[in-house]
């Protein structure tokens, strides 16, 4: 998916446009609607680059060689996976949080997203695995 897809920009602006014919009473169903189109087309991106990444592996495996230590020890597949389910997610919640705090709770939904972010991160982090690998002497 790139950053400007002209389908999902051609999706947004009938949906609000079907906002301004409906009324607010429509709003979740028109929100639902719309996030359900953005994320079949995040789930399609994903499928892509996944396969297209196991294809690769395939390929390797088949004429011979090993993986790359980097790639082997690259956690780029989970980091882009949380990132993307991450992303996903923060759409709703970011609308669960407005509809019952405002804009405190959209700030405390997007301090406990980057919070899990960072805590994500901080666990991939190489010399943090390093550390953990080695025992106590």
């Amino acid at each position: 998916m790139e950053a400007r897809d002209p389908e999902l920009k051609k999706e947004l602006d009938a949906t609000l446009h079907a906002r301004r014919e409906l009324g607010e009473e429509y709003d979740a169903a028109l929100v639902e609607s719309f996030l359900e189109k953005v994320e079949q087309r995040l789930d399609g991106t994903v499928d892509r680059q996944v396969r297209r990444q196991l294809a690769e592996q395939q390929m390797v495996v088949a004429r011979g060689g090993a993986r790359p230590k980097q790639a082997a020890e690259s956690h780029f597949g989970e980091r882009f996976g949380f990132a993307i389910v991450s992303l996903v997610l923060a759409i709703p919640l970011s609308a669960i949080g407005v509809a019952n705090a405002d804009l405190p709770g959209l700030v405390v939904t997007w301090l406990g997203i980057v919070g899990v972010n960072a805590a994500h991160a901080a666990h991939l982090w190489p010399w943090q695995r390093a550390s953990r690998s080695r025992t106590p002497e």
